[in-house]
């Protein structure tokens, strides 16, 4: 696969995937054979070791929604940097839960473990729609921006009006709706398919080639007409809804990531402060 078109995850031949896979493994071979007694657990030097390095690592992977905003080049490009942020993250997995002694509670520090969990999990979640949802915005959209499509949408909103003028009154009130009733968001949980049967364009197009049966002849060409801008119109429709349900998904993944990341970074320095103070 040519550089240009490396993804995050396998930057730099997984560079950092392997630095989280030595890390994890080094802190595996540290708690199994670390002289710890009576067990290892978070109050050792070896669990005090093991969440201090989780500690810093999550303040520092909560820096990458800072680093999206300085896009550059190089060894700490936001490509590499997402990289990082992927695997390194995952490795506290192996790090926090082995800093626990798998020992856990109802208290503050099974709260920051719990939160530390989820956060990962939704990341995962976040990796599956980075991965597979831009590449299919990208083909859908046909090189097109969401304002060029919209842009597109009216265009057409106005080649309809225009050719509409020919026809007999009786059809006049399925363009209206068609023009005016156009919606464009379809809701997160509602079916496209349904969306789009239900669209004015849609119905509009299904009444017209009904009534193109029985048209006269002087009818026939200005009705087929307005018919190929209708069908236009509702497959760019569709083309629009995906994109911005697809755009739409991304953003509420990140509803739950980030909010939650905040809470973890309140409880991990909570879990801090306590640990000090009975210290």
């Amino acid at each position: 696969m040519p550089i240009g078109h490396e993804g995050f995850l396998g930057h730099k031949r997984y560079r950092y995937f392997k630095i989280a896979l030595g890390i994890s493994i080094l802190a595996i071979v540290a708690y199994l054979f670390a002289d710890v007694s009576p067990r290892p657990n978070g109050g050792s030097w070896l669990g005090y070791t093991l969440g201090t390095i989780s500690a810093l690592l999550i303040v520092w992977l909560m820096l990458l929604g800072m680093r999206k905003r300085a896009i550059t080049p190089g060894h700490w490009s936001l490509k590499g940097w997402t990289s990082a942020h992927v695997y390194l993250g995952s490795s506290l997995l192996v790090l926090a839960t082995l800093h626990t002694g798998f020992q856990f509670g109802l208290n503050i520090h099974t709260l920051a473990y719990g939160l530390m969990v989820f956060v990962i999990l939704s990341g995962f979640v976040g990796i599956y729609f980075y991965a597979t949802v831009p590449r299919k915005m990208s083909d859908n959209r046909a090189h097109r921006t969401q304002s060029e499509m919209l842009e597109a949408i009216r265009a057409l909103n106005r080649e309809l009006n225009e050719a509409a003028q020919p026809l007999d009154q009786k059809y006049l009130g399925d363009i209206k709706n068609a023009i005016r009733k156009t919606k464009i968001k379809p809701g997160l949980f509602s079916s496209l398919s349904d969306i789009q049967k239900r669209c004015a364009t849609t119905r509009a197009a299904k009444r017209l080639r009904k009534g193109l049966a029985s048209a006269d002849e002087d009818m026939r060409d200005p009705l087929e007409h307005v018919i190929a801008i209708l069908d236009r119109k509702s497959a760019l429709l569709l083309r629009t809804r995906k994109h911005i349900r697809n755009k739409t998904l991304l953003q509420l993944w990140l509803y739950f990531h980030v909010p939650v990341s905040f809470a973890l970074l309140a409880a991990l320095t909570a879990h801090i402060i306590s640990v000090f103070f009975y210290w």
